[in-house]
C-alpha cells in the first residue's frame, strides 16, 4: 500500500519487524508448552525469551540475506533467532511446520487489524448520529431513479446510513471471532509430532482460538468471508460518498464537502469546489472490493496444503486493510465536516411545483369513489402539465381547475401538507438510535 493512502497504526500491523515478532512470539510459546509436557527444557525455553530481550529488533536486512539463499522465509528467519539465541535455539519449531507460524501470525495480524476497523466504525457513528440528530427534521426531497419522488428529511438519510454501518459493525465482529484462529497441527495437521496441547497453549497466549481441524493450513474460507466482509463495507462506504456527490452537484448543491482555506479545486477553473475526498473514496472502495474475488478463490486449495493463496495475501492483507483503514477515517471527516443547506433543500424541494405530493391527491380520489386507474389519470394528466413547464404551473392549482377532481379545495388544499410525510420521523429514529 502506497503512503498516501496509509494510517501508522494500521501499517505498522504489516511491517516486516511486526511480522517477525508475531512469528518469534509463536515459536517461543510453542516452546514454553513444550517444556510444560517435558519436551523441551524449562530452562532452554526460558533462554530463548531472555536472548531475544537482549537482542532487540530482529535484523530484518540479515533475514533477507539468508532467505536469499534458502528461498524459504520461515527457515531464514529461525536461522537468524539461532544467530542471536544461541544452542538452545533447536528447541524451536520442534513438530511444527511452517504454515503453523505463517496462518497463526495472519490470524494475529487480521484480528489486530479489524479491532482498528471496529474503532474506525465506532467513530463513524458517532459522527453520523450527530449530523443525523442535528437534521432530523430538515426536509428535503427523496428521489427515485435519480428523480424528484416524495419529501423525506436529511436526518432519514443518515439515519439510515448509521443503520448501514450498524449491522457492518456487526459483520466485522462476526468475521473477526471467524479469522482469529490458531493452527499449530504440524504437517498435514495430525499432531504427529506436536501435542494438541501446544495448539492451545499458542491461542491462549495469542487471544485466539483453536482450529478444529486445520490440514496443514487454516481452511481458507474463514479468509473470504472476512474479506468479504471488507468489501460489504467498502460497499457502504462508496453508498454514502456518492449520495455526497450527486447532493453537490451545481443544479443541485444541497450539501458539500467542506472546502478548507487555500485549498484549490481546479489547475485551470479557480470556481470549482470538487467533491475531491468523496471521489476518492468511491475509488478505495473499488480497490477493496477487487481483493474479495481472489479471496475467495483460495479456498479451492490443493489437498492438504499449497501455497497458491500466499502470494495473494500477502498482498490482500495489507492493502485491503490499511485502504480500508484510511477510507473510514476519511468518511468520518468528510461527514463531521459536511457543509449542508437546508434552503436549497427547502427550493429544490418546492421546484416541481408540487409534484411531490401526487401519490396522497391519488389516494384521497380513490377513498372518495373513484377508480384508481381514473385517479390516476386524472392526477397524471395534470402532473405532466407540471412537469412539462417545469415547475412554472401549480399542480394544486391545475387540480383545483379540473371539472374531474370533485374533492373540494380544502381537502385538495391539505394533500399538500409537508409536515404529514415527516410524522413517522420519530419512530424510524427510535428504531435506529433507540431514542428520538
Amino acid at each position: 500500500m502506497i503512503p498516501r493512502y496509509s494510517r501508522p497504526q494500521m501499517a505498522d500491523i504489516w511491517t516486516p519487524e511486526t511480522r517477525f515478532r508475531i512469528w518469534f512470539e509463536i515459536e517461543a510459546h510453542a516452546a514454553d508448552a513444550l517444556a510444560e509436557l517435558g519436551v523441551v527444557p524449562h530452562e532452554a525455553a526460558a533462554r530463548i525469551w531472555e536472548a531475544d530481550a537482549a537482542a532487540g529488533p530482529f535484523d530484518v536486512a540479515r533475514i533477507d540475506a539468508i532467505e536469499a539463499e534458502t528461498r524459504h522465509d520461515v527457515i531464514a528467519f529461525l536461522t537468524h533467532v539461532s544467530e542471536r539465541t544461541g544452542p538452545e535455539a533447536r528447541f524451536l519449531h520442534q513438530g511444527m511446520t511452517s504454515s503453523d507460524v505463517l496462518d497463526t501470525a495472519l490470524a494475529v495480524q487480521l484480528a489486530r487489524a479489524s479491532d482498528i476497523l471496529l474503532a474506525d466504525i465506532d467513530a463513524l457513528l458517532v459522527v453520523i448520529e450527530r449530523r443525523a440528530r442535528e437534521h432530523r427534521m430538515t426536509p428535503t426531497i427523496g428521489r427515485s431513479h435519480g428523480i424528484h419522488a416524495e419529501p423525506v428529511t436529511f436526518g432519514l438519510k443518515l439515519a439510515q446510513a448509521y443503520a448501514e454501518f450498524a449491522r457492518n459493525r456487526e459483520r466485522l465482529v462476526a468475521a473477526r471471532a471467524d479469522i482469529a484462529t490458531c493452527a499449530i497441527s504440524g504437517a498435514v495437521g495430525t499432531f504427529a509430532n506436536i501435542d494438541p496441547f501446544v495448539e492451545e497453549y499458542v491461542a491462549g497466549k495469542l487471544g485466539l482460538s483453536v482450529e478444529p481441524v486445520s490440514t496443514q493450513v487454516i481452511p481458507r474460507d474463514r479468509h473470504a468471508m472476512f474479506f468479504a466482509t471488507l468489501g460489504v463495507i467498502a460497499g457502504s462506504i462508496e453508498r454514502l460518498a456518492t449520495e455526497v456527490r450527486h447532493l453537490q452537484r451545481t443544479e443541485v448543491l444541497e450539501a458539500e464537502e467542506y472546502f478548507a482555506p487555500g485549498q484549490k479545486g481546479s489547475s485551470a477553473m479557480p470556481h470549482k469546489c470538487n467533491p475531491v475526498l468523496t471521489e476518492n473514496l468511491t475509488g478505495l472502495a473499488r480497490m477493496v472490493r477487487g481483493y474479495v474475488t481472489p479471496a475467495l478463490e483460495n479456498v479451492a486449495l490443493w489437498h492438504e496444503r499449497d501455497i497458491s493463496h500466499s502470494s495473494v495475501e500477502r498482498y490482500i492483507g495489507p492493502d485491503a486493510t490499511i485502504t480500508l483503514d484510511f477510507a473510514l477515517a476519511r468518511l468520518t471527516g468528510v461527514i463531521d465536516k459536511l457543509v449542508v443547506y437546508p434552503e436549497r433543500m427547502g427550493r429544490n424541494l418546492d421546484r416541481m411545483g408540487g409534484l411531490v405530493h401526487s401519490q396522497r391527491v391519488l389516494l384521497a380520489l380513490t377513498q372518495a369513489g373513484v377508480s384508481r386507474e381514473d385517479a390516476y389519470r386524472l392526477v397524471q394528466r395534470n402532473a405532466m402539465r407540471v412537469w412539462e413547464s417545469d415547475g412554472a404551473l401549480s399542480l394544486l392549482e391545475l387540480l383545483k381547475a379540473d371539472p374531474e377532481v370533485t374533492l373540494p379545495d380544502a381537502e385538495l388544499e391539505d394533500k399538500f401538507d409537508l409536515g404529514y410525510h415527516f410524522k413517522h420521523v420519530d419512530t424510524i429514529f427510535k428504531r435506529v438510535f433507540g431514542t428520538t
